[in-house]
C-alpha cells in the first residue's frame, strides 16, 4: 500500500507539471487582462507601470518559469481584480461549494441507490418504470432551467424556501457552514438539489443495472437455495457486489459537481468557487484562474487516488498495481 501510494503520488506530481503548462499556456495566451483592469483615462506611464506591477511585461515562459517557482513555495499569484493571493481568494470560497457538493452528493445517494434497487429488483413494475421515466428527465433537463423552475415554484409561489444565497452560517472548526442552522439548510436545499438531479439519475441507472446483474449471479442463487431472508441477499450479495461502480462514479461525479458547480451558483447567487471563477473570467483575472483549473486538477488526482483504495476495501480481489487510474 505506501509503495502504491508513493508512486501515484510521483504520477500525480508529474501530471500536475504537464497540466500547469497547458493552464498556463491556454489563459495567458488568451485576451489582455490590461484592458479591462486599467481606466481608458490612464496615461501610457500608468500603464506602464501597471503592466509592470502584474508582471505583463515579461515574455509568455519568463511568465511561466516565475508562477512555477513562486507556486513551488505556495504561492499562486496576486489577484488582478482582488489585489489578494490567488489561492487564498479560492480557499475562502471552498468551503460553500463543497458544501453544496457534499450536500447534492448525499441527495443523489439516498435517493439515487433506494430508487435503484427498487427499479432493478421490480423492473416490470409501474414503480419501477416510472423510476426510470424520472431519470430520463434527470439526464435531459438543463440545470440552469431547473434551477428557475425550482425558485419559480419553492421560493416565488409557494414562498418556502429562499431564492439565493447562504443564508445563515454557523463557525465549525473555524470553517463558516450553513447546514447547522435551519435558515442555512432552507438556503441550501434548492441548489443542492438542482445540482444533484442529474446524480440521481446516474445513481439510479447504475443501480438498476448492477442489481438485474447480480441477481442472475450463482452466488445470489446459492443465496436463495439456502434459505436467506430476501433482504439479507439484497443488503449483503447484492448491494455490497454493484458498489464498486457506483462508487466510482460517486468519486468522479463528486469532483465533476465542485469543478462545474459554476452554473448552480450563478443562478441561485452561491457564494462559492462557482461564482468566484465567472467573475475572474469577466475581468480575465489570470491567477485566480490558473489557480482555480489547477485545484480542480489535483482535487480530481486525490479522488482519483481514494477510489483506488476504496477499490480494495471493497474487493479484497481488486490488485491496487492493477487499480484504474
Amino acid at each position: 500500500m505506501p509503495g502504491f501510494i508513493l508512486r501515484r503520488l510521483l504520477q500525480s506530481l508529474a501530471v500536475l507539471l504537464l497540466m500547469s503548462l497547458l493552464v498556463f499556456a491556454g489563459v495567458y495566451a488568451i485576451g489582455n487582462p490590461i484592458d479591462i483592469l486599467i481606466s481608458p483615462e490612464a496615461d501610457q506611464a500608468e500603464r506602464l507601470r501597471i503592466i509592470a506591477a502584474f508582471g505583463l511585461d515579461l515574455s509568455l515562459p519568463q511568465q511561466y518559469w516565475l508562477f512555477l517557482k513562486n507556486a513551488l513555495a505556495g504561492d499562486m499569484g496576486r489577484s488582478f481584480a482582488y489585489a489578494t493571493p490567488a489561492l487564498g481568494l479560492i480557499l475562502e470560497r471552498m468551503p460553500a461549494t463543497l458544501e453544496l457538493a457534499v450536500f447534492a452528493i448525499l441527495i443523489a445517494i439516498l435517493l439515487g441507490i433506494p430508487l435503484g434497487l427498487l427499479a432493478g429488483l421490480r423492473p416490470d413494475s409501474i414503480a419501477a418504470k416510472s423510476i426510470m421515466a424520472v431519470s430520463i428527465l434527470g439526464f435531459s433537463l438543463p440545470t440552469f432551467w431547473v434551477g428557475l423552475m425550482l425558485i419559480m415554484v419553492f421560493a416565488v409561489q409557494l414562498g418556502w424556501l429562499p431564492s439565493s444565497g447562504r443564508g445563515e452560517t454557523t463557525l465549525l472548526l473555524g470553517v463558516p457552514v450553513s447546514f447547522l442552522s435551519i435558515d442555512g439548510l432552507k438556503h441550501l436545499l434548492l441548489p443542492a438539489l438542482n445540482l444533484a438531479l442529474f446524480n440521481i439519475a446516474m445513481v439510479i441507472r447504475l443501480t438498476r443495472s448492477g442489481a438485474q446483474e447480480a441477481l442472475l449471479q450463482d452466488y445470489v442463487r446459492f443465496a436463495r437455495a439456502k434459505g436467506l431472508r430476501n433482504s439479507r441477499i439484497i443488503g449483503v450479495h447484492v448491494l455490497k457486489n454493484i458498489l464498486i461502480p457506483i462508487v466510482t462514479v460517486i468519486a468522479l461525479q463528486f469532483g465533476s459537481i465542485i469543478a462545474f458547480a459554476i452554473v448552480t451558483e450563478s443562478v441561485f447567487a452561491w457564494p462559492g468557487m462557482g461564482k468566484l471563477i465567472i467573475d475572474s473570467i469577466r475581468v480575465l483575472d489570470r491567477p485566480v484562474i490558473v489557480a482555480y483549473l489547477l485545484l480542480i486538477v489535483s482535487l480530481f488526482i486525490l479522488i482519483n487516488l481514494v477510489v483506488d483504495v476504496v477499490y480494495s476495501l471493497l474487493d479484497p480481489r481488486v490488485r491496487l498495481s492493477e487499480s484504474r487510474g
